[in-house]
């Protein structure tokens, strides 16, 4: 059976070239230290209304380890977590945070190593008074996302992958990656030049 600990090699542009841009987040959603360290795992879907993180909060403590937790919020004034949140999760198991929205203490992330991909920081906190059930899908960046598809970040952005087409999903990058491994910088520019001529000559183009 296909884990997400699977895709631990397979980067975000392959399956991205797989994919579409249905499953990319948006570019506002990138790693919020660097050097950007890779996160992949099975989400942990969350909803926080517009400033409030209650649910985050309660979700560290219920996420089992190895998950990345998905967050959608769509707010960027008022920070879903800080420093000693993080270092919770991080002490939990949790892999990291993809959120959309921001969060606080960056620093203090940074040096913890535990990766979040969000939409900046702020050093506002948010309330905490909505409960709303977690693991329910969500959309975060864009992307609807459902408990246990498989999100990949890396310095090239989001990806998730649909948890029912996991092992499609991976049988494809993998075997596009064997591919890309055997073929030279030669061979893949002459390829690539000849495909260029062909799409210029069927576009009318001279030159």
């Amino acid at each position: 059976m296909t884990d997400a600990t699977d895709f631990q090699d397979v980067p975000t542009t392959t399956l991205a070239d797989l994919l579409g841009h249905e499953q990319v987040l948006d570019l506002g959603i990138r790693s919020l230290w660097g050097p950007v360290s890779r996160l992949v795992g099975p989400a942990f879907t969350v909803r926080c209304p517009p400033g409030d993180n209650l649910m985050l909060h309660a979700a560290i403590y219920r996420a089992e380890p190895g998950s990345v937790l998905v967050v959608e919020s769509g707010d960027v004034e008022y920070a879903l977590a800080g420093g000693n949140v993080c270092a919770v999760a991080q002490r939990r198991g949790i892999a990291g945070f993809v959120v959309d929205g921001v969060i606080r203490d960056v620093g203090e992330v940074r040096a913890a190593g535990f990766p979040v991909f969000g939409r900046g920081t702020v050093p506002i906190p948010g309330a905490k008074k909505a409960v709303l059930p977690l693991n329910e899908r969500v959309r975060c960046g864009g992307v609807a996302v459902d408990a246990g598809d498989v999100v990949v970040a890396d310095e090239d952005g989001v990806v998730v992958v649909p948890g029912a087409r996991r092992a499609e999903v991976l049988a494809g990058a993998l075997a596009r990656l064997v591919q890309e491994g055997d073929e030279s910088l030669d061979e893949w520019e002459a390829a690539h030049r000849a495909r260029v001529e062909e799409l210029l000559r069927a576009g009318g183009f001279e030159g």
